[in-house]
């Protein structure tokens, strides 16, 4: 018996509501000019209420010194080993953008990128280009046929894309072109076992081909892509947990995992008082909400400090809403950390805030890395998150005699 299935066993309905924040990218490194990081540098008297009262420490998304990316990050907050639920993140953005994906086709998951004359990435997200801008450039390369397989370009959000391989023989075994960082090549993509040498075939055609088309589009005159994989079958939280469940966010990525683990997704605006705003229009309706905030991580991931901590200071403000709800439990952490110093995904452990009238406070005053790292709950793996939240919930029995 697995941990899920424990979990199932001794979870029990109620009417108990709890409120689980996800800050995107939220852990960082300290600014080598103060020593503190953009969670410690950030004015946020309202998370400091729920540490004071709550308990906190820091949490492994997959392991210590693994840098997780979202998918796995996110499916570890929902309590689902992301080593035995391994999914590529092209299903789901094929999800979340409401693609009808066909049990045998493999999505990968595309960036336009910026490419200088000596074949090296300027820019992995060409400027952060519009959605409107990548819907035009999607219809230019979407339709392709390559060796009896039908190439579907879809838009996603901003700079990001999918591309649908349709047909037969296809497997999603395949290395990605996207190295995941700037000043280097892109990446041939190699097959990682004999079945999935005519997807590779195909990709690497399917991106010789873009380039030429692309090729006075700047500052997207190039593709990259990762996370090839086929459509999953997962277990629904709701089985689980015994709970129902609702997310809010708009990134397509996030609802699209948030619909495979059986919760529902509501309709949301792109900013962060439009989340607040859903949450409280179906407080009533749902016991968990699954609150995904991006902006934290879009800061780290550009290098800016300083927006980062704004970006976290505007998550505080928001949370003086959420505790006017009085949920029973709060829940503040991060999928992964992205530290602004390096720009990236980091394997660092990240903070986590648990808000509950079953807490045994710690005694912090400020919700950081730090004094988490000093908190009452330790550090722990994320898949171990979701069984504490519930038990803080009133909502596990016993388990045995």
């Amino acid at each position: 018996m697995d941990i899920l299935e424990l979990v199932e066993d001794i979870s029990e309905p109620s009417p108990t509501k709890i409120v689980l924040v996800a800050v995107d990218g939220l852990g960082g490194l300290p600014n080598p000019e103060t020593g503190k990081t953009e969670l410690e540098t950030a004015n946020t008297p309202n998370l400091n209420h729920l540490v004071a009262e709550g308990c906190c420490g820091l949490m492994d998304p997959v392991s210590p010194g693994i840098t997780p990316g979202s998918v796995p990050g996110h499916l570890a907050i929902f309590g689902f080993d992301p080593l035995a639920y391994s999914i590529g993140r092209g299903a789901m953005e094929a999800i979340g953008v409401n693609f009808d994906l066909q049990a045998e086709d493999i999505v990968a998951r595309g960036n336009f990128a910026t490419l200088s004359k000596e074949n090296l990435i300027i820019d992995r997200r060409a400027g952060r280009i519009s959605t409107e801008r990548t819907a035009g450039l999607c219809q230019m390369l979407d339709g392709m046929q390559i060796a009896n397989i039908k190439l579907i370009v879809r838009p996603v959000r901003d700079y990001r894309f999918i591309v649908v391989f349709r047909g037969a023989g296809l497997a999603s075994g395949v290395s990605d072109s996207d190295p995941q960082m700037n000043g280097v090549p892109p990446r041939k993509i190699i097959p990682l076992n004999e079945p999935a040498e005519k997807t590779a075939n195909i990709a690497n055609k399917f991106i010789s081909k873009a380039r030429t088309i692309l090729a006075n589009q700047h500052p997207a005159n190039m593709v990259l892509l990762r996370g090839f994989s086929k459509r999953p079958q997962f277990p629904s939280m709701t089985d689980i947990y015994k709970i129902k469940a609702a997310a809010i966010s708009s990134f397509p990525m996030y609802r699209g995992l948030a619909s495979l683990v059986g919760v529902d997704v509501l309709e949301t605006g792109n900013n962060l008082e439009d989340k607040i705003a859903t949450l409280e229009k179906y407080f009533k309706d749902y016991n968990l909400f699954l609150l995904h905030i991006k902006q934290v991580d879009m800061a780290g991931e550009d290098g800016d400090f300083a927006n980062k901590v704004i970006q976290i200071e505007e998550v505080d403000k928001a949370m003086a809403s959420v505790i006017n709800l009085k949920p029973d439990v709060i829940v503040i952490t991060s999928d992964h950390s992205t530290p602004a110093t390096l720009g990236m995904h980091s394997w660092h452990p990240v903070p986590v805030l648990i808000h509950s009238k079953w807490c045994r406070p710690d005694k912090m005053i400020k919700f950081s890395e730090s004094n988490c790292r000093n908190g009452g709950l330790g550090r722990f793996q994320a898949v171990q998150l979701m069984p504490m939240v519930m038990a803080y919930a009133l909502k596990l029995g016993k388990f045995g005699a």
